[in-house]
């Protein structure tokens, strides 16, 4: 029997007829970026993905061509004062282009930074009414504390920029009040500071009776980060 059949090329070549005709121009898009890399020429590469309760739900690649990207960049960073990195969630807008032999990509002309911003805000937010439905939000103020906490057990690195400003504030008070600080150190980002942080506070635990107040130090670095 014979079937009428595509070649590959053939039916690359509608697929691409079709997604010009719907995408004809740029249209905006978020997506959280999976994977970024810049080559020396200043072009950058991206993996964007879609998830939905940690499961990748979409995905595919993007560019930024490098007299775009540093337009881009330099209009991000003015407004949020952080660089385009993976795990962040980006609104931007992009041409769709299908290419016959590379595939599906977007080339993105733009970046919303606001996007960027509000969705750190909203992530704040949440985690705020997690900590106030669970009655924790206000719990530390139920805690009765001396009129001058003297013996501070410290959670920080020895290498943030806040813990010498700190202690150089206490230890030249104009009052002459004499502090006793012991420092746990931790990791103050990244994806295993959080873990750091608790085994300190345990630890600390053990030893309640020698401390007035725990003090949580994080000085500098990115809003990112930190959220």
């Amino acid at each position: 029997m014979n079937k009428a059949a595509f070649s590959l090329y053939e039916l690359n070549e509608a697929i691409k007829s079709a997604i010009s005709a719907v995408f004809s121009g740029t249209c905006w898009v978020t997506a959280e970026i999976a994977e970024l890399k810049c080559n020396q020429r200043g072009h950058c590469y991206l993996e964007l993905v879609e998830k939905m309760d940690d499961k990748t739900i979409a995905q595919t690649k993007a560019t930024i061509w490098a007299y775009e990207y540093r337009k881009i960049i330099h209009k991000f960073q003015a407004a949020t004062n952080e660089q385009i990195r993976p795990g962040m969630k980006i609104m931007f807008l992009a041409a769709v282009n299908y290419h016959e032999v590379y595939g599906l990509s977007l080339n993105i002309r733009d970046i919303d930074p606001a996007y960027t911003l509000g969705e750190m805000a909203l992530k704040r937010k949440e985690v705020l009414e997690r900590l106030r439905k669970e009655g924790l939000l206000e719990l530390n103020k139920t805690l009765r504390l001396p009129a001058v906490p003297q013996r501070i057990a410290v959670i920080s690195s020895s290498t943030a920029a806040g813990y010498g400003e700190f202690f150089n504030q206490l230890d030249t008070n104009t009052y002459g009040y004499k502090f006793v600080h012991i420092l746990f150190p931790v990791l103050v980002q990244g994806q295993y500071a959080e873990k750091s942080i608790v085994v300190a506070l345990l630890k600390i635990r053990k030893y309640r009776h020698l401390f007035d107040v725990v003090v949580l130090i994080r000085g500098e670095g990115s809003a990112v980060d930190l959220s």
